[in-house]
């Protein structure tokens, strides 16, 4: 890729040092996770959806990650965060406060640094994929770097299979 492609997420990890590939697939934005998983030809358990949430008790914004096949558990999401509940915010509020659009958001080189946490399987793994900041760009990147980049906590944060 060219200098001035690199996304917020790829500039971040460049400017700490941390190994990642980056992989593009020309996919439309409202294809599934599941599809992106298919296209890119890795098992969809590896590869994970960012999702940005508000407490309304308390305001603050969460993120969690899940393997694109899962569903968020809001309650053990709020649980983990240590709040009384979650909500996912709106699309049309993800651009402004995060820098990233729907379909294209990294846990990587958001706006502000929120808590973040990505559902424990992600450990089983030598690698992980997420959002590369922009529709179409994935990275591959280990969990641990993962947590390094962007502070990551695992958590048991999916609804029952």
């Amino acid at each position: 890729m060219k200098k001035q492609d690199k996304t917020n997420a790829m500039r971040l990890l460049d400017s700490k040092g941390i190994a990642y590939k980056e992989y593009t697939h020309n996919l439309p934005a409202e294809m599934s996770g599941e599809d992106i998983a298919e296209a890119l030809g890795q098992d969809k358990d590896r590869v994970f959806k960012t999702l940005v949430t508000v407490a309304p008790r308390s305001g603050k914004h969460y993120v969690f990650m899940v393997p694109v096949a899962c569903e968020l558990d809001l309650k053990k999401a709020a649980k983990a965060c240590g709040e009384k509940s979650v909500e996912m915010v709106k699309a049309k509020e993800l651009l402004p406060l995060t820098g990233y659009v729907h379909g294209g958001c990294s846990p990587i080189g958001m706006k502000k640094p929120f808590e973040t946490f990505i559902h424990l399987t992600a450990d089983g793994f030598e690698t992980v994929f997420c959002s590369g900041g922009r529709i179409g760009l994935q990275i591959e990147i280990s969990p641990a770097d993962l947590k390094a980049a962007a502070g990551v906590v695992s958590a048991d944060i999916i609804s029952d299979r």
